[in-house]
């Protein structure tokens, strides 16, 4: 309809362009004739039609509504111009008179005329439909080619964190090293070598080693999902049980905190393991469909080789700089930035990796083209790196207090007090997630959004297609959360062993440094 009108207005229009240019001088002669002649046809027609369409309105009230619509649209239908397209399409399609000599068209005007009926028609064509394009650009859809870049503003922190992260981690690899070479005295220099000679090979040893179980276990799990799921759960109770009866054993303050807090954890891993039970067919069948495309992608695994390299070579500075840390002013609290600094860091790294290969299937699902994971790596690394950042400082928080927030919805008891508190933290910290999650990620990979627009769509998703309980039944994150915790407990294992064999005083702080390294870098893998 819209269509209609405006050929309507664009054929009206063009005598009046005419008329205006024959008053300008610019159309002389014949032409200047043929617009005069139209010109008092249509003035002549527009009278008639009047009178005519004064009787039609006078006989309305005489008719029912049908009636009356029908002979309102007749009334507009002869007020049209009988040279008008849209009354010859009509015409041609009813059983009309047919027009007299005299309603003819005109003849076939000159070039110059038609030069100028065409950009007169360009003219009001751009005109007519420019606000419908300008409506339908702001309403148009996410494409899957963004070219933007994402949460510029927390890309610029990040930057900002590392590049003053590289300069601390340099000072204080410097300090370590000036401790050794040229201590202030002969105590600290021994506190050096036994720090390079005792501390410095278990941390190595326990991140090589978790990348290779790390590698197996992915490995393990496309192949076996069902299996490795059941695996998994109860592995990461015993082998954490494990290391907290080993590390108790030592019977020294420092490894009896560190040992009471693992074996509390394994105990809440294994009631864990318990509660989920019926819901481990569901979490295999997600896993078994997701692993599907996985075949036809043989360089899906390239993001995370690069990031493994890059973490192995940050993490190995790293500790260098905690060694030198102990030489600098306020260690604990140099100690602690630096922790912050390598969780941020390592987080970073994982949604890098998730973000590049969430690109690559959401490709082969919607546009059902296999492109190159590299290609996905490299947008991740710029065009979306912002929205990593993002995410990865606040996301294992708001994560973290939501399953806090259900854990005391279910503690609710009979006790009223306790009943409204977890009430109000699940209602809290629901609002929240809907505007950070993990699940953003996907969209952020296809569609180039920023972090918060994504969370916010796909929990809208969720909610729309009434998807919430099925998304709280998923335990796929819980398993790659309790595969870190298997090998990083595993790690703990070894190196407890080894470092009592060596230097007993250090069994503590190497178990907990090794559990936080190879945590880690398990979760840059499994994603």
């Amino acid at each position: 309809m819209i269509f209609l009108q405006t050929v309507q207005h664009l054929y009206t229009s063009n005598f009046k362009f005419f008329a205006w240019l024959m008053k300008m001088g610019v159309i002389e002669g014949a032409a200047a004739e043929q617009v005069r002649e139209q010109n008092a046809k249509e003035e002549d027609e527009q009278g008639t039609m009047d009178f005519e369409e004064e009787k039609v309105m006078m006989t309305d009230h005489n008719h029912t509504n049908n009636d009356h619509n029908k002979e309102f649209q007749a009334s507009k239908f002869q007020t049209l111009n009988p040279t008008n397209p849209l009354r010859i399409a009509i015409n041609n399609a009813t059983r009309v008179a047919s027009l007299s000599p005299q309603q003819q068209p005109l003849s076939t005007p000159s070039i110059p005329q038609v030069c100028s009926l065409f950009l007169n028609s360009a003219v009001m064509v751009f005109e007519c439909f420019v606000p419908f394009l300008m409506v339908i650009w702001k309403q148009q859809p996410v494409t899957l080619n963004s070219r933007r870049y994402t949460n510029k503003i927390s890309l610029f922190i990040f930057l900002l964190h590392m590049l003053i992260a590289i300069a601390m981690v340099a000072f204080l690899v410097f300090k370590g090293v000036e401790g050794l070479i040229r201590p202030s005295s002969d105590s600290k220099r021994r506190k050096q070598t036994r720090l390079v000679k005792y501390f410095l090979p278990q941390v190595e040893a326990a991140s090589v080693l978790s990348i290779v179980l790390a590698l197996t276990w992915q490995t393990a799990i496309r192949k076996w999902p069902k299996f490795m799921i059941h695996f998994t759960l109860w592995c990461s109770f015993f082998m954490s049980l494990s290391a907290g009866i080993l590390i108790l054993c030592f019977q020294k303050p420092p490894t009896d905190g560190v040992g009471v807090s693992l074996v509390a954890f394994s105990i809440g891993n294994g009631l864990y393991a318990c509660w989920v039970q019926n819901r481990i067919k569901f979490c295999s069948k997600i896993l078994t469909l997701s692993l599907q495309p996985v075949s036809k992608f043989h360089d899906l695994n390239q993001p995370t080789f690069y990031m493994l390299g890059a973490a192995l070579f940050w993490m190995s500075l790293w500790t260098l700089a905690v060694i030198g840390a102990l030489n600098f002013c306020f260690p604990p609290l140099v100690i602690i930035a630096l922790v912050l600094s390598l969780a941020w860091v390592s987080e970073v790294m994982r949604n890098v990796v998730n973000i590049s290969v969430s690109r690559v299937v959401a490709l082969y699902y919607l546009r059902g083209m296999q492109s190159s994971t590299r290609f996905g790596f490299l947008r991740a690394l710029t065009r979306n790196l912002g929205s990593a950042c993002l995410g990865s400082l606040f996301v294992p928080a708001i994560e973290a207090a939501r399953v806090v927030a259900r854990f005391l919805n279910l503690l609710e008891g009979e006790d009223e007090f306790l009943f409204c508190c977890a009430r109000c933290c699940l209602r809290v910290m629901e609002s929240i997630f809907r505007y950070g999650n993990g699940w953003a990620y996907v969209q952020i990979a296809a569609y180039g959004k920023g972090f918060v627009a994504a969370s916010q769509d796909t929990w809208s998703h969720f909610k729309r297609l009434e998807m919430e309980p099925i998304v709280d039944s998923d335990i796929t994150t819980s398993i790659c959360f309790h595969s870190g915790v298997s090998i990083a407990s595993i790690c703990v294992i070894v190196v407890s062993a080894w470092t009592s064999q060596l230097y007993q005083n250090f069994i503590a702080t190497l178990s907990l440094l090794t559990f936080f390294i190879s945590y880690l870098l398990v979760s840059t893998m499994f994603y």
